[in-house]
């Protein structure tokens, strides 16, 4: 039986992740995460008024930890160092990916709060592009990437590269850089016609 107790935020979005990653946002409920967690639903909503209000707060947090780490790109002067830092990243943050993109599942809200953490989740991608376009661009300038590729064409192969599954359980660091020789040099041997 399900009992009031403590819990802290660390365990809450711990459940949270783990829930959503099973269920999606469509199956996650109160129910499913007090079960998880072992206590009552009338203690999440002592904190929140519905499990959206709970979803946005937590995706809020996530993209801030991803932003922090992405943040230090800068550090390395070349786009090829830049490239193997950013799949590392995103290969350590490769499921919060999937859960940010639920965020598009979320119906704008008579709630004001989980509108206004939209509108921060919203203000984080944007973020987030503009660190991502400094690297296409330094990429571009040291003609590592064709000038006539799209920006939003680049950055999307190179998140879904990442989000491909790893089903023969290769090393994360040889599996990173199978996924740069793939970006890197395409799949073909020889050029197509």
């Amino acid at each position: 039986m399900a009992r009031e107790s403590k819990f802290t935020k660390s365990d809450l979005y711990q459940a949270t992740h783990h829930l959503l990653l099973q269920h999606g946002y469509a199956g996650f409920h109160f129910g499913l995460l007090a079960e998880k967690l072992n206590i009552t639903r009338a203690a999440l909503y002592k904190y929140f008024n519905n499990k959206d209000e709970l979803i946005t707060e937590y995706m809020a947090y996530e993209m801030e930890r991803f932003l922090e780490e992405l943040e230090k790109i800068g550090e390395y002067s070349r786009f090829e160092d830049q490239l193997d830092f950013l799949l590392r990243v995103i290969l350590k943050y490769s499921d919060i990916h999937q859960i940010l993109s639920m965020a598009f599942q979320i119906p704008k809200s008579k709630h004001a709060k989980v509108n206004q953490t939209l509108q921060q989740l919203e203000h984080q991608h944007e973020k987030m592009y503009a660190l991502l376009n400094g690297f296409i661009h330094l990429g571009k300038k040291e003609k590592m990437l064709k000038p006539e590729l799209p920006e939003h064409l680049l950055l999307g192969f190179i998140f879904n590269a990442v989000n491909i599954p790893n089903r023969s359980h290769v090393p994360e660091e040889e599996w990173k850089n199978l996924i740069k020789e793939f970006l890197c040099y395409g799949m073909f041997g020889k050029r197509c016609n």
